[in-house]
């Protein structure tokens, strides 16, 4: 099969989704956006041995490359429509473009969003870029730069999970719930929606809770206190690893594309799903508190191009 043959066999399969005019097949895509609403354009790309184990399965590989750009679309309080996908793949066979395709759709399908376009290349790494389109109400979204001196930090779920998770893969072992918060991650749709209008602040956990943080705090010359016996800590993070290990995953460790964000304690606390883990002060850094004491960490977040 050629390029075109294989996009119509494996990509080609949602035809015509909601707002969809014209789809997959020609220059561009025809798209009706609901009327008086901003559009949000979130976009990603995962590279083989950078953002996942060459390893790993294709349908793993295609569906974390489009939960992590519905986590953005998450953290800006949008919802999702319509998405493009450019594959880049070496010496790969149907069996693996099958599986692709299977958990591409398996992750689009749970959020009703389109694929209405894309690119089909050769190259020597196989490297995945979704960009997904969302839509909000005017003056809705969801921004960096509004969290104020007093605020609370929050985040949803548990943090740490999918760095562990990674590790287990990188050493060729399972373990069902760790390895699966990495390959299969929950973006937070409806928190994001909950948070409109409450949240002052928020951004998706990608790059580790302190890095993704710190892009909070710079634009106001903030500060935070991080209460260290708040973070949420799975009994499965736990039960494999020390407490500073667990402390490490969850301060560093990203790849959980859960939520970040700062807000009054009075506007959230009927939204489940979320745990306070500190406040935000002027003193321009970062401080980790456990019980009385100060504990010293290291920024290991990453950080491309270092």
């Amino acid at each position: 099969m050629d390029e075109f043959e294989l996009i119509k066999k494996f990509f080609d399969l949602n035809k015509i989704g909601s707002g969809v005019v014209i789809g997959i097949g020609d220059d561009g895509a025809v798209l009706e956006p609901n009327i008086n609403m901003h559009q949000v354009q979130v976009i990603d790309t995962l590279v083989e041995n950078i953002h996942f184990p060459s390893t790993i399965d294709p349908a793993d590989i295609a569906y974390r490359a489009v939960m992590t750009n519905l986590s953005d679309i998450a953290a800006m309080g949008a919802i999702p429509r319509w998405m493009t996908l450019s594959l880049t793949v070496n010496n790969v066979n149907y069996k693996w473009y099958e599986k692709f395709s299977n958990g591409l759709f398996e992750a689009s399908n749970s959020y009703q969003v389109s694929l209405v376009g894309g690119d089909l290349n050769f190259g020597p790494n196989i490297s995945v870029t979704i960009s997904i389109s969302g839509e909000i109400k005017p003056d809705q979204a969801l921004l960096r730069n509004g969290a104020e001196i007093g605020d609370s930090i929050y985040v949803t779920g548990t943090i740490g999970d999918a760095a562990a998770g990674l590790e287990f893969l990188k050493k060729n072992k399972q373990n069902n719930y760790l390895t699966q918060r990495f390959l299969r991650p929950t973006p937070r749709i409806n928190t994001g929606r909950e948070l409109i209008g409450k949240a002052t602040a928020a951004i998706d956990i990608s790059d580790g809770l302190l890095g993704d943080l710190k892009k909070i705090l710079v634009d106001g010359n903030l500060g935070a206190d991080i209460q260290l016996d708040l973070l949420p800590i799975s009994k499965a993070l736990s039960n494999h690893f020390n407490s500073d290990k667990c402390y490490s995953f969850a301060l560093n460790g990203g790849d959980d594309y859960e939520l970040c964000f700062t807000a009054k304690d009075e506007d959230v606390s009927n939204i489940s799903g979320v745990t306070r883990i500190g406040s935000l002060n002027n003193s321009g850094s970062i401080l980790c508190h456990l019980q009385d004491n100060i504990y010293k960490f290291e920024d290991e977040s990453y950080r491309h191009f270092e």
